[in-house]
């Protein structure tokens, strides 16, 4: 089931400035597929949360777009230049901050800037001591005795002292601890603060999302379940509790759109995409004597979608 609209006013929306496409980006490990047909576009000056679990297809996405992995079919566009043949000055433009947060245990603080404006043509020397002092990082500290969250805020500080107008980061926020991750995302923001810089980071922690993201894009078992703004995704996306007099039925109608359901006692708790007037009546018809609408978190929404338990995404179209 598709969304009413959805996908064609994110088309006109991002179709006259895409800062990344990808079009049936896939990728094969072997027999094991960890990218299955992505398509998707990155507005210019959005904070794009690329969403899923460890292993869903994250990293390899990102290292396609970035021209670091060749797709096993498929392809994709980053700041108008085709990822499989990235020019120099194209790369220069893009900020990428690796997954893990990798450093040189024996180089000080204070010489990774001499080493890394050694590759870029433009450097400020300003923004790197901005982030440095900002993480409270001396300079003359070696990085391997920096702490998980001090090495964030350095290769963020390497990252963002190239003014990119694109920063790729891999789960930038894996390992740090709630005032870490906090710090970096305030730093992430602030200092990309300008409108035409876009933010593509990718997460599996669902409330870094909520806080700076103005776009997500799901991933699932290397399937893209869904792509929109978080506006429209926390519109489409509903919680209903159903009362019954007794025990609910334990078998349910094909419901379009469900996601999850629980039960307790006489109720049923679910989460349905595009909820309808035909599903309510569905519901009715099983001899239920109220179905109310309740809040629900975009956290909670955007887990429900992830751990699904109908067939079809609420993005995919049917036959």
């Amino acid at each position: 089931m598709i969304l009413p609209n959805l996908q064609d006013d994110l088309s006109a929306a991002e179709e006259c400035d895409a800062v990344i496409e990808a079009h049936g980006l896939t990728r094969f490990f072997g027999r094991k597929c960890a990218v299955d047909s992505l398509s998707f576009r990155v507005p210019r000056g959005s904070v794009f949360a690329f969403i899923g679990r460890n292993g869903a297809g994250k990293t390899t996405t990102i290292r396609m777009i970035l021209g670091l992995l060749e797709p096993t079919r498929g392809s994709s566009v980053i700041l108008d230049c085709d990822s499989a043949a990235l020019l120099p000055e194209t790369r220069a433009r893009i900020g990428y901050m690796a997954e893990g947060h990798p450093v040189y245990g024996w180089m000080r603080v204070g010489q990774y800037a001499d080493f890394q404006k050694g590759f870029y043509a433009h450097w400020n020397q300003g923004i790197f001591a901005a982030v440095i002092d900002y993480f409270a990082i001396d300079p003359r500290t070696k990085a391997g005795h920096l702490s998980h969250g001090q090495r964030a805020g350095l290769h963020l500080a390497m990252t963002l002292a190239i003014e990119p107008e694109v920063l790729m980061l891999d789960d930038p926020a894996t390992g740090l601890d709630p005032a870490a991750r906090r710090s970096l995302l305030e730093a992430m923001i602030y200092f990309t603060r300008s409108r035409e810089r876009t933010i593509f980071f990718s997460t599996h922690l669902l409330d870094d999302v909520e806080r700076v993201a103005d776009h997500v894009a799901i991933l699932d078992y290397s399937v893209l379940r869904a792509c929109a703004t978080v506006d429209t995704f926390r519109d489409r996306v509903r919680q209903l509790v159903v009362r019954f007099p007794a025990e609910p039925p334990r078998k349910l109608p094909a419901i379009p759109g469900l996601l999850r359901v629980t039960r307790a006692e006489n109720e049923l708790s679910l989460i349905v995409a595009n909820l309808s007037e035909r599903t309510e009546r569905d519901l009715e018809s099983l001899g239920a004597l109220a179905v109310h609408e309740q809040p629900i978190s975009l956290e909670d929404a955007l887990i429900a979608h992830v751990g699904r338990q109908g067939d079809k995404s609420f993005f995919e179209k049917t036959a």
